[in-house]
């Protein structure tokens, strides 16, 4: 999972040596970078200082929940006088993880916090819905395709999930026929299109954001898997289409095994 950590240098490495495997972390040095790297790479949480630019300021962070509400935010500061109100404010906004720099930031307690967080993330929720739909594959597959749905960007062919499983195409293949799952290649296309309604659920995030952080070469690929999974543009789900009816769709027509379907039906 990546983190962006909008903090100053030594807060960044104490979280970055606190982050271990599970966590990736990337820095931001300022409140511009920080939209640069939202919209453009795969940031599933992140971690902020209001005292980034120097001054104790709540508006930057308070744009963050406006624009990208679905993206958790763990406040990670020193504690003067100058932060309190900021810090009080930015609580009446739903923030409510706040971490100390040299009073309670232990690695295990840095640790404890982006684990909590984690569990908001849309990669995370993505996850826990299609557990069912992920469940009757083997424990090498299904590892692979959790992989995928944290970084949609980076797994999207069914030969990367093959290597990533140490098994040949085929053997993938069959392994999705024998649970009565669609195409690998269909199941990762329907997770993607999943994973681009919830982004853009947020007002942050244009289309073109969505595509290219999901690694789509063109804008037009993601129209066209739109159309086929959701039966939408892009620019429809946004509008009219919440998540549970988004998931039951793709549900319903793609990731349901064929012997559930005929009990269904």
């Amino acid at each position: 999972m990546l983190v962006l950590a909008a903090v100053p240098d030594v807060q960044f490495h104490k979280l970055r040596r606190s982050a271990g495997e599970r966590f990736s972390v990337v820095h931001a040095l300022t409140w511009d970078d920080v939209l640069t790297v939202i919209r453009g790479r795969p940031v599933e949480l992140a971690v902020v200082d209001p005292l980034l630019s120097g001054d104790a300021r709540s508006q930057e962070i308070e744009r963050l929940r406006v624009l990208f509400p679905s993206l958790p935010l763990i406040l990670y500061t020193t504690l003067t006088p100058r932060t309190a109100g900021v810090l009080l404010a930015l609580g009446q906004r739903g923030i409510q993880h706040v971490v100390f720099a040299n009073y309670d930031d232990h690695p295990t307690r840095l640790r404890d916090v982006l684990s909590q967080e984690e569990a908001r993330s849309s990669s995370r929720q993505l996850l826990d819905q299609l557990a069912d739909a992920l469940a009757p594959l083997p424990s090498e597959l299904r590892w692979v395709l959790e992989e995928a749905l944290r970084a949609p960007g980076q797994v999207q062919t069914v030969s990367q999930v093959a290597v990533r499983a140490r098994v040949d195409r085929r053997t993938c293949e069959r392994w999705f026929t024998r649970v009565g799952l669609p195409s690998p290649r269909h199941f990762l296309s329907a997770a993607r299109v999943l994973y681009a309604h919830r982004l853009l659920q947020d007002p942050g995030f244009t289309i073109e954001d969505v595509a290219k952080r999901l690694g789509y070469a063109q804008t037009k690929t993601l129209q066209l898997h739109a159309r086929a999974y959701l039966g939408l543009t892009a620019g429809e789900m946004r509008l009219s289409l919440g998540p549970d009816e988004a998931l039951a769709r793709v549900v319903r027509g793609f990731l349901t095994p064929a012997g559930a379907q005929a009990s269904v039906s």
